[in-house]
């Protein structure tokens, strides 16, 4: 079995900071369970180009508000309780709206390894 904290998560090198987001990333690919799993927070007023090549994610908000644009397609609301699944690597632009930073459940497969940070392209390297 595995126990973790996410205060003890986010006072270890699973904490990982970028520009626009931070990302606690509470289970790994070391961990052996086939996915990761990570709380991360989209910084409020920002907006990030991401295109999971090499993975699949499904993200729950906890809390916040903001939007997720398909490139070339629709733009779908975010609060909390909203689940979305990116399950064709789909590229879209995240983005928090201004007042409160947007928390979100995020789930990976495959799994990521730990320091991870979106390229220029907005992708995750598979490893």
């Amino acid at each position: 079995m595995i126990v973790r904290t996410l205060k003890e998560c986010i006072q270890s090198e699973r904490r990982v900071v970028a520009e626009n987001w931070e990302s606690v990333r509470m289970l790994l690919k070391d961990d052996n369970m086939g996915f990761s799993f990570h709380i991360t927070t989209i910084y409020q007023d920002t907006e990030t180009h991401i295109h999971y090549k090499n993975h699949l994610e499904s993200v729950y908000c906890v809390s916040g508000s903001g939007e997720i644009e398909v490139v070339g397609g629709e733009t779908f609301p975010i609060e909390p309780g909203t689940l979305y699944i990116l399950d064709q690597h789909d590229e879209h632009y995240l983005r928090a709206y201004p007042g409160q930073n947007m928390v979100m459940a995020c789930v990976f497969n495959p799994p990521l390894n730990g320091q991870e940070v979106h390229d220029a392209s907005g992708v995750y390297p598979l490893s």
